[in-house]
């Protein structure tokens, strides 16, 4: 129950999503085979049995669950409908994000976000469109993902550092201003990131990446 309740407070049901962007199912299906629109993020098969007056009954169920940011891009899809318009927004969004964390100070030396920019954003959209993001950030949306993935670069450099810092003095040593960096990339991916599911959260980015580092270098959120 704990499964169901998490995804019934942050996700939508296909059918909720459906009658919040009033598209029918085929359509839905028709904007996913275009590659437009992420696929779900989770998939429930479930098996139903009752008893009542009437005898026992049971039934098979399957219910896929879509983030709840899906609901202003499916109106993005409805209103650009060329594959390749609702690809350039996506990469300008995403564009845009990283520029306006880079302003706010934040920083990664990767190629993923500087030299190989174009091809990083493109396997981004691979992944929105798979539902991954939409699993693993709040809205699913791009400037979600902008940030998780920047935040989880500025964070692994930082941690790298000290690690390597750690070889020689035998203590996880990172400088004021590395600290203090590091915990505003831990901010931002705390505040991009979904909670995950009650099953996935010792495994996840969070868990890793959020809880883990705060608790290491005793950050304060």
């Amino acid at each position: 129950m704990e499964l169901i309740n998490y995804l019934s407070s942050y996700f939508l049901t296909k059918q909720e999503l459906l009658a919040a962007t009033k598209i029918t199912e085929q359509e839905l299906s028709h904007y996913q085979k275009l590659e437009v629109m992420p696929k779900c993020s989770y998939k429930l098969q479930l098996s139903v049995a009752s008893t009542s007056f009437f005898g026992l009954h049971s039934e098979e169920q399957e219910i896929e669950y879509y983030a709840k940011g899906y609901i202003s891009w499916i109106a993005i899809v409805q209103s650009l409908k060329d594959v390749q318009s609702i690809y350039s927004l996506f990469e300008t969004r995403y564009k845009v994000a990283i520029e306006q964390l880079r302003i706010q100070g934040h920083y990664s030396k990767s190629d993923k976000i500087n030299e190989s920019f174009d091809l990083h954003i493109k396997d981004e959209w691979k992944h929105f469109l798979d539902g991954i993001y939409g699993l693993c950030t709040k809205s699913g949306l791009p400037e979600d993902i902008a940030a998780k993935e920047f935040s989880i670069l500025e964070i692994n450099e930082l941690t790298a550092t000290s690690q390597a810092t750690s070889q020689v003095t035998e203590l996880a040593e990172l400088t004021e201003q590395q600290l203090s960096q590091l915990t505003r990339a831990v901010n931002l991916l705390d505040a991009a990131s979904a909670l995950f599911a009650p099953h996935e959260r010792l495994n996840s980015s969070r868990h890793r990446l959020v809880d883990e580092v705060r608790r290491k270098y005793v950050l304060l959120s």
